[in-house]
């Protein structure tokens, strides 16, 4: 793929910052959003209100026309992930046959339980399949500033040819066919960043956090396993990388909204007006866990949390109440 064009859909902050950083001389960018006021003002002045101090390349061009972003020999779908079958369904109708779209959502759809590229697979039948995901926060990308993730297909050559691609200098993109560990790994650490959140808004110590994030990636590890995902994906960039940087870091919302609930505010305060998918995440994780009979107390404890079903500290108390069988 020699300079492709590529399309972002998606202007929020993580989506405006791939563009920012994918963009170059050879290599435009169109970034779509459904807002033609916003995405003309961003034409304009060239800065988003999503990235503040961020200026927008100039090979960046803004559009809120769906048709004109579709004209791409690669997409990138930068929504959430319960908006991700809706963004696609319109897409299908513009899309060439053996388009690449790549999904950049980190979540499950609840009702259905379908990962990210399951839902592309399903509302646009003609397009190819990819994943992109890994400790990466919308702020850094933007600036230029190194980081490294992992993109996924079901095919090698498209995941290398894809990840080629897309890159830029300070944009690492290592490639995978392992899609579902990379999916695991970006839904499942959005809840891990709750808990671990609440563990700091609680004042629980650096000790009890350590210990959460530690026996909070063996249940992601448990659960990748029961779905098929490989070991080296689990413990790579999108599974333990996104991992350790999500549950540390007051960048990450899922995070910050931990904190928030930590310190006693209500879940439905908690985010501050911003996307927490691990909110969503939660529960379908914990249903599907169940499923495969697949233990994941963590996980539970926030879903019930978020359900208002136990209270923050009644989770913590069932929490450090199991039995400390061997360590797995």
């Amino acid at each position: 793929m020699s300079n492709p064009r590529i399309s972002v859909l998606g202007a929020g902050a993580w989506g405006t910052a791939l563009a920012n950083a994918i963009a170059n001389e050879t290599r435009p960018v169109v970034l779509y959003g459904r807002n033609a006021a916003a995405m003309k003002e961003i034409a304009t002045v060239r800065s988003s209100p999503r990235l503040p101090g961020v200026t927008i390349s100039p090979h960046v061009t803004p559009t809120a026309l769906l048709e004109q972003a579709a004209d791409a020999d690669i997409l990138l779908l930068v929504v959430p992930a319960q908006s991700t079958r809706a963004l696609a369904a319109s897409l299908a109708p513009f899309l060439r046959t053996g388009t690449p779209l790549i999904a950049c959502a980190k979540g499950i759809e609840q009702g259905t339980r379908r990962f990210v590229t399951e839902l592309l697979a399903e509302a646009a039948t003609s397009a190819k399949y990819g994943v992109l995901s890994g400790p990466s926060f919308a702020a850094d990308v933007a600036r230029g500033l190194p980081t490294a993730v992992t993109l996924a297909a079901d095919d090698e050559t498209l995941a290398s040819r894809l990840a080629d691609a897309v890159r830029a200098p300070a944009f690492r993109i290592y490639h995978s066919t392992d899609v579902r560990g990379v999916e695991i790994g970006g839904a499942a650490k959005n809840v891990l960043a709750i808990a671990a959140g609440i563990v700091v808004g609680r004042k629980l110590g650096a000790s009890a956090q350590a210990a959460l994030v530690t026996r909070g990636f063996a249940e992601l590890a448990r659960f990748g396993q029961a779905f098929g995902a490989r070991p080296e994906t689990l413990m790579g960039l999108s599974g333990l990388g996104d991992v350790t940087l999500s549950c540390t870091s007051p960048q990450s919302r899922n995070y910050s909204f931990g904190v928030a609930l930590g310190a006693g505010e209500p879940p439905s305060q908690a985010a501050h007006g911003k996307l927490a998918e691990g909110a969503f995440t939660a529960s379908v994780l914990v249903d599907m866990a169940r499923a495969k009979n697949v233990e994941m107390p963590v996980c539970e404890a926030v879903a019930e949390v978020l359900t208002g079903r136990l209270k923050i500290d009644e989770a913590i108390a069932r929490l450090l109440a199991r039995p400390a069988g061997a360590e797995a």
